[in-house]
């Protein structure tokens, strides 16, 4: 069960630490090959803003306030809605601006409004997330429905996951974070993968599984360490 004040105590610093680990760009095969503190608290949120109460949220929000930046912070906010629904973003949102006293951008200069372009970057996005799988999935999903698979393209990997702000292994741990805490196992099986196809390195998705441990049950914790344990092959 998420806990009440649970900003996990290493993430605890006044600044995000500018030196980057990597540069993640799953096409070029490049890698993030450690959690830092400041990825480490981006996912914390990502988890608070899936599953937490008002009050936690509130608190995630002003603990990444001046040690994540903000356009990774707005980011994450964006896409909860996907996991989450539109309540849950819009109320961060609003606790966002508060807290920042940044205002909102009067245009989206991310935005990927072209149709087509979605497409093009949804099928991109969600074939590199899920590698040998995609072709599976897409079958799949036209199954349950046509609309969820054309939504899943144009309007989450296109619209959302695709935009360019935040890398993919960043979006996929903070992904990651939403499932978990939302005990969505199926979609956590698919994302853990999803991390490791988009540059996280193995060691990096273990870390942020025990940044949202302590958010969970002793018993949702155990299952999503099997959940890796099979994802890994061991």
């Amino acid at each position: 069960m998420i806990g009440r004040d649970s900003t996990p105590r290493e993430l605890r610093s006044n600044e995000p630490d500018r030196h980057e680990t990597m540069t993640v760009d799953s096409a070029s095969g490049a890698r993030l090959v450690t959690l830092d503190e400041e990825t480490a608290a981006l996912v914390h949120l990502g988890a608070v803003l899936a599953g937490g109460s008002e009050p936690q949220v509130r608190a995630a929000l002003v603990g990444v306030f001046g040690r994540v930046r903000s356009v990774w912070v707005e980011e994450v906010i964006l896409q909860t809605y996907l996991f989450a629904g539109f309540p849950r973003a819009l109320n961060a949102a609003r606790e966002w601006r508060r807290i920042s006293g940044e205002e909102g951008p009067e245009i989206d200069a991310f935005a990927i409004d072209d149709p087509a372009e979605r497409q093009q970057k949804g099928v991109a996005t969600c074939a590199t997330v899920y590698g040998r799988f995609y072709d599976r999935l897409r079958v799949n999903i036209h199954a349950l429905h046509p609309a969820l698979d054309r939504w899943m393209m144009e309007e989450g990997y296109g619209k959302v996951l695709s935009r360019a702000p935040l890398d993919l292994a960043r979006r996929e741990l903070c992904v990651v974070a939403a499932c978990a805490i939302a005990r969505q196992d199926r979609q956590l099986h698919s994302h853990l993968h999803g991390a490791l196809h988009a540059g996280a390195s193995e060691s990096t998705v273990t870390a942020a599984l025990a940044v949202v441990a302590p958010l969970l049950d002793a018993d949702d914790v155990r299952r999503y360490q099997g959940l890796w344990a099979r994802v890994l092959g061991k």
